[in-house]
């Protein structure tokens, strides 16, 4: 599993000061650290940047790049002016791994202006399944913005191994459906798409459940959604278990894991209490256990 570290973000109050007095110190320590941490990209969020954003992306992909050479990047903003700038002044990675564009919506405004600009610089892009009516009701509403987007990209030239298909995770606590549609929608991409890759911003399962449960959440969610082709996720590079899981280092895990989606975790009173929780949490994204704060208690 590839991972996109996601922590250098516009959300973050030391990386949002240091971008907005232009201090590259903690914006290169982050960088490292990611690199440390073994992340595959490193993805830059800036939010939207409606203001200067044309200049500070450029700006701190420049500073990323005189200290982490040897890693994609990914350019996380929804100002379409500062990717384009971006773009003008990135450099390839050294270990030659195209850097990512994320993301180009599935709406007309958007992608007939973006797509043209990542097939002139022949980056990769992430396909996000956002329409014009927002996020869709199903795998079937995913799988038409899907072959709309693709399409539109083919025409211009860009082959599916340069595009990074995006369902969209949604909150556990308040979208739990969402997550199962994801998962079919994941196994229809080989046929749909052969050799697009796949992605998504992981961390959104657990956004709103308390902090110390958004891990188990999280890690749980990446190896079902990796056992249905997903390719990469978009990650906390702070999450060690998460990264050891992804990397191949914690195989009880994932083959608890599976068991337990299958339905053949059997009697689980002779697992560790740590493996018992991963049985929990699959239960509770499948909705086979309803949601609430205290699922690993009961």
């Amino acid at each position: 599993m590839l991972l996109i570290g996601e922590s250098l973000n516009v959300i973050s109050r030391k990386i949002g000061r240091a971008f907005k007095e232009r201090d590259p110190k903690p914006i290169q320590e982050e960088a490292l650290f990611q690199k440390e941490k073994g992340m595959d990209f490193i993805d830059i969020n800036l939010g939207p940047a409606k203001k200067d954003g044309h200049e500070l992306m450029p700006w701190v992909v420049q500073t990323v790049q005189e200290v982490v050479t040897d890693l994609p990047l990914a350019l996380d903003t929804s100002n379409i002016d500062a990717i384009e700038a971006t773009l003008k002044v990135i450099k390839p990675s050294e270990n030659g791994v195209s850097h990512l564009v994320n993301s180009i919506m599935v709406r007309p405004e958007r992608y007939e202006r973006m797509v043209p600009m990542v097939a002139e610089y022949g980056v990769d892009f992430i396909a996000l399944m956002w329409g014009p009516e927002g996020l869709p009701r199903d795998e079937n509403e995913r799988a038409a913005l899907c072959v709309e987007l693709l399409y539109f990209a083919n025409e211009a030239g860009i082959p599916n191994e340069k595009i990074w298909v995006d369902g969209i995770v949604t909150p556990v606590n308040i979208q739990q459906p969402q997550l199962m549609s994801l998962m079919e929608f994941q196994k229809m991409i080989a046929d749909m798409a052969p050799g697009a890759k796949s992605t998504c911003g992981l961390s959104n399962i657990s956004n709103g459940p308390p902090d110390h449960l958004r891990p188990i959440l999280n890690q749980t969610y990446m190896v079902m959604l990796e056992r249905c082709g997903m390719v990469s996720v978009i990650s906390d590079p702070l999450d060690d278990q998460l990264t050891a899981i992804a990397k191949g280092q914690r195989q009880d895990v994932v083959d608890i894991i599976h068991k337990t989606m299958d339905g053949e975790a059997g009697d689980v009173s002779g697992l560790s209490k740590e493996l018992q929780d991963y049985v929990k949490t699959v239960d509770v994204i499948l909705g086979r256990t309803l949601y609430s704060d205290s699922w690993l208690e009961i």
